[in-house]
């Protein structure tokens, strides 16, 4: 097992900003506590919609994945590496198929956490991923434990991701992926399984 160090991309895959109705976070927050948390990257999820994502990346240097966090009916999942809406309130099989549909890549994200819209059972061999630390999840060692059994039966890469909507909480999740600092080699080395899960206990 590689350890963080070893890791060139270091990006937190769940990060919401002003463009989500529930989130604080501006882009000078984004890349100032990414900065302070070691992160050379972070993945956009705003609710349902990927315009600011893509704003956001066109007014920095610092590497943004574009991407949505999707309210399928089965619960809610991350597309990374998308440039339009993925619709909301399909089946998770159907949200799948459309995020690859469009190039990207889905992920089941906090799919055993309480309160967040959990895919729960209908998170499946058809992802790309799993989020198996989302720094948010409450009870969070079991959604930890729950989720892990999901990726070792589907033999899914694990990510991880804070799930920020306020800067301060950004990076104490994230994934260390082996890629080149580029977002089309970052989401294929996730697709691939080249990527880790890590969480800070402290800042």
């Amino acid at each position: 097992m590689q350890n963080d160090v070893a890791m060139r991309v270091k990006v937190d895959l769940h990060v919401h900003t002003v463009y989500s109705p529930d989130s604080l976070i501006t882009l000078k927050e984004l890349v100032f506590y990414a900065k302070k948390r070691g992160l050379n990257a972070v993945a956009i999820t705003d609710h349902n919609r990927v315009d600011g994502a893509l704003e956001m990346a066109a007014e920095t240097d610092f590497l943004i994945i574009p991407g949505t966090e999707v309210n399928s009916r089965d619960g809610h999942i991350v597309a990374l590496n998308v440039r339009e809406v993925i619709p909301r309130g399909l089946s998770a099989e159907e949200t799948v198929d459309r995020i690859h549909a469009v190039g990207g890549v889905a992920v089941a994200c906090h799919p055993f956490a309480m309160l967040k819209g959990s895919l729960g059972k209908h998170a499946s061999g058809k992802f790309d991923a799993i989020e198996t630390i989302n720094a948010s999840a409450s009870p969070f060692k079991s959604s930890i434990c729950k989720a892990e059994e999901v990726a070792t039966r589907f033999k899914l890469p694990r990510v991880a991701g804070t799930d920020a909507h306020y800067a301060p909480a950004i990076g104490y999740a994230y994934t260390g992926v082996d890629a080149d600092p580029n977002v089309d080699a970052v989401v294929k080395a996730i697709a691939a399984g080249n990527c880790q899960p890590f969480a800070r206990l402290c800042a």
